[in-house]
């Protein structure tokens, strides 16, 4: 059985160490809060209430400071978003037509399908 979550990314949290992601990817994810809603937590000193899970990346948005939802190809990394990137200058697309978006916010947020462990074998049919 697969299960749809969101985790929040933005902040020091992924300015410090964060990785890009992209639709369609399988990703890791180490984060604290209740299914079906988490925060990116990279540097956690207590492990109490941290889950990780990896999933395939199935939508991500950036949250403009309305609160609007805009969907994205794909989040750069931490240091790209920072400008600190060699090789990603941290810009923003649209996922279907590559237009770029221009939005002030570091927020995102990351859809994972997330396969739920002990709900069946995992395999093909």
């Amino acid at each position: 059985m697969r299960e749809e979550v969101v985790v929040v990314v933005g902040g020091w949290e992924h300015d410090c160490c964060g990785p890009a992601y992209e639709r369609e990817t399988t990703a890791a994810f180490s984060a604290y809060g209740r299914t079906p809603r988490f925060a990116e937590s990279r540097h956690h000193d207590d492990p109490f209430g941290i889950t990780e899970f990896r999933g395939r990346v199935a939508d991500l948005f950036v949250i403009a400071e309305d609160g609007t939802r805009i969907p994205v190809h794909r989040v750069p990394s931490g240091r790209a978003l920072g400008g600190s990137d060699p090789d990603d200058d941290g810009h923003l697309e649209a996922p279907w037509t590559g237009e770029r978006i221009e939005v002030e916010s570091a927020t995102f947020e990351i859809v994972v399908d997330v396969h739920v462990p002990g709900s069946g074998s995992g395999k093909r049919q």
